[in-house]
């Protein structure tokens, strides 16, 4: 398990731009959303402890992790420097969580080669509830921290080339 040994929380603070010029979109998954806000308030609180002003994070909700691409793209049109996209999977009896995992992987790496806004992949492809937990601000950290940490580097990228 990639994350047994790290914290994914746990980064240098120091290495980090200041963010108070920046705007982003955070698109939620609302299906297992116990995960995802817990999520959303890892990403929340990191930007913000960045210097990204609370009226320069745009939030939206979808219904499940497959909306995220649509929700991310028209993200996108909103004049961010990068969207975080939250949502999380957790392994069932059919092949579905295959396809949906899938199938939000692909459509976000789409956006990411066709438009010049990034879109960061915050999805969680958990095989148990527990999981999920323990990566959504338990024993494991938060991937929302992660996750915004990687939007406001690749937000200072997009500034700089």
């Amino acid at each position: 398990m990639a994350t047994a040994n790290k914290n994914l929380s746990d980064y240098d603070k120091t290495t980090i731009p200041n963010a108070n010029k920046f705007r982003f979109g955070i698109v939620v998954s609302e299906w297992n959303d116990t995960i995802t806000e817990g999520l959303y308030k890892g990403a929340y609180d990191t930007l913000i402890a960045h210097g990204v002003l609370p009226n320069n994070i745009i939030r939206w909700d979808v219904p499940g992790s497959f909306e995220l691409i649509y929700g991310s793209k028209k993200m996108q049109e909103q004049m961010v420097n990068a969207v975080i996209a939250i949502g999380s999977v957790i392994q069932g009896e059919t092949k579905h969580f295959d396809f949906v995992c899938e199938g939000v992987a692909q459509g976000i790496k789409d956006l990411n080669v066709i438009h010049e806004t990034p879109v960061i992949f915050c999805v969680l492809t958990d095989n148990t509830m527990q999981q999920a937990i323990e990566r959504s601000g338990g024993k494991h950290g938060n991937k929302g921290t992660e996750a915004a940490v990687a939007a406001i580097k690749m937000a200072e990228l997009r500034r700089n080339s």
